[in-house]
C-alpha cells in the first residue's frame, strides 16, 4: 500500500467505527513510515471530522459520536510513544487558552487543534465548549497565556469571537493576548473584520500560524502589523 491508501483506509475505519481497523491502520501508517503527526493530520481527524458532520445532519447520535471518541483516543495511545520520540515536549514553546465560544457546543475541531498543538509543545488550557468571554480572559489572565484560540462552527455564535476581542480592548488587555480564530463558520474576512491576530483553516495551519505569533524558542516576535495566516507548513 502506498502512504496515501494507509491515510484513505485509515480514514474510512474512522468513519466506518471500526475500532479492529482503525488499530490496525494506525500501526501501518507508522511501519509504512507516516509520521504520527501526518497520521493525525491526513488520516484520523479528517475521519473525525465526517463523523461530526454525520452527527450534525442527525446522520448518526451520540452514542455513535462518544464511539468515536473513544476510537480515536485508542488510536493516540498508539502514536503518543512515537511523539514523544521527537522530542517535541522537551521545550515548552508557550501557552495557550482554547474554547468554544458561548452558544457553540461543538467540540471535534476544537480537539484537533488541541491534541495537535500539545504535540507541537504546547501547553494548551481546554476550557471546553459553550464559554463565557470572562471565563476566557479569566484563564488567560491565570496562566499568562500567550495565546487565545476561540472556536465556532455555527454562524450565530461567531459574535462570541467578536466580543471577546472587544472586551480585551475594553479592559486594555489585548496587547497583552494574541486571539486567533478557527471554526466551520470563519473566515479569514471575518477574521480581519473583528480584529483577530490570525485565522487558520486546519489544525496543521493553527500549528504554523502558532509558532509564527509565539516565535520559536530564541528568535524574535514576528511582525505583528497585519494578520497572521496559518499556511499548513
Amino acid at each position: 500500500m502506498t502512504k496515501q491508501d494507509i491515510r484513505e483506509s485509515l480514514r474510512n475505519a474512522m468513519v466506518a467505527l471500526d475500532e479492529e481497523a482503525v488499530t490496525k491502520d494506525t500501526n501501518r501508517a507508522l511501519e509504512g513510515g507516516l509520521g504520527p503527526l501526518d497520521t493525525i493530520e491526513q488520516a484520523l481527524a479528517p475521519g473525525l471530522s465526517i463523523i461530526g458532520e454525520k452527527f450534525e445532519n442527525e446522520e448518526i447520535f451520540l452514542p455513535e459520536l462518544m464511539k468515536a471518541a473513544e476510537i480515536f483516543q485508542s488510536a493516540m495511545a498508539i502514536l503518543q510513544p512515537k511523539i514523544q520520540e521527537l522530542g517535541v515536549k522537551n521545550q515548552k514553546k508557550g501557552t495557550i487558552v482554547i474554547g468554544t465560544v458561548k452558544g457553540d457546543l461543538h467540540y471535534i475541531g476544537k480537539n484537533i487543534v488541541k491534541i495537535l498543538l500539545e504535540t507541537s509543545g504546547y501547553e494548551v488550557h481546554d476550557l471546553g465548549v459553550d464559554v463565557d468571554l470572562f471565563k476566557f480572559i479569566e484563564a488567560a489572565d491565570h496562566c499568562h497565556a500567550d495565546i487565545i484560540a476561540l472556536s465556532a462552527l455555527l454562524t450565530s455564535t461567531l459574535i462570541g469571537q467578536k466580543d471577546l476581542i472587544e472586551a480585551l480592548t475594553g479592559m486594555g488587555k489585548k496587547e497583552r493576548y494574541k486571539v486567533i480564530v478557527g471554526g466551520g463558520a470563519v473566515t479569514s474576512e471575518w477574521a480581519d473584520e473583528i480584529g483577530a491576530d490570525g485565522y487558520a483553516e486546519t489544525g496543521y495551519q493553527a500549528v504554523a500560524l502558532v509558532n509564527r505569533l509565539v516565535g520559536k524558542p530564541g528568535e524574535a516576535w514576528g511582525n505583528h502589523d497585519g494578520k497572521e495566516r496559518g499556511d499548513g507548513d
